[in-house]
């Protein structure tokens, strides 16, 4: 899944220009209930605004709070201008850089595309799980082989079972995998552990969706 895929458009995007002043912004954003505002000026990308770093500029000015709010522009308190994905990143690119932030702006060659919200990527990071459907997800670890992945679909096929989700961890671990396989609930999970289990994977969980 790539970031063209969940970003939304510009088109359907609220903006700022850098000389918006920070209270007509702070206002946008308490009006739309929106986290933040990308700061656009000629179609290039410049930073982004939101409520933390609005406080944090006043924090650290000598200004009281109203000539603050009054006087002070977007541009003043707007930072991650170099914090942003590109269209054909992947979006497990964008879970990592939205881990602080909670909107990212989509840039290329400096011109603002869109945006991705965290949200966004946690409905796709629950669709790789196979959270949207319910089954029967089965933990279990391999040995670090050629063929194994090969060998565990050559069992599912076996039992013509339906896959819905399939993730596996530990790549820097040269000799074993977890892998979590998740399957629609069926008579034969029994029948498939058991293969499982004969073919050298260890079982550690089965959890079947209520």
């Amino acid at each position: 899944m790539f970031v063209k895929s969940v970003m939304i458009p510009k088109e359907k995007c609220l903006t700022v220009r850098e000389n918006t002043p920070v209270l007509e912004a702070l206002q946008e954003l308490e009006a739309k209930e929106i986290d933040a505002l990308p700061i656009i000026e000629d179609g290039k990308y410049l930073g982004m605004f939101n409520r933390y770093l609005l406080y944090k500029a006043f924090f650290y000015s000598d200004m009281d709070k109203k000539s603050f709010l009054e006087q002070a522009k977007v541009s003043d308190v707007a930072i991650k201008k170099n914090t942003f994905v590109k269209l054909e990143d992947v979006y497990e690119k964008a879970m990592v850089k939205l881990y602080d932030f909670p909107i990212l702006a989509v840039v290329e060659d400096g011109k603002f595309l869109g945006l991705v919200t965290r949200f966004d990527i946690m409905h796709q990071f629950k669709s790789a799980f196979g959270m949207n459907s319910k089954g029967t997800r089965i933990t279990f670890t391999s040995v670090e082989s050629k063929g194994r992945i090969l060998k565990m679909t050559d069992i599912l096929h076996k039992y013509h079972a339906s896959v819905i989700s399939l993730v596996t961890f530990d790549e820097t671990d040269k000799l074993f995998r977890r892998i979590v396989l998740k399957i629609e609930n069926e008579e034969k999970i029994d029948r498939i552990v058991t293969d499982l289990e004969k073919s050298g994977f260890r079982v550690l969980h089965i959890e079947k969706d209520e």
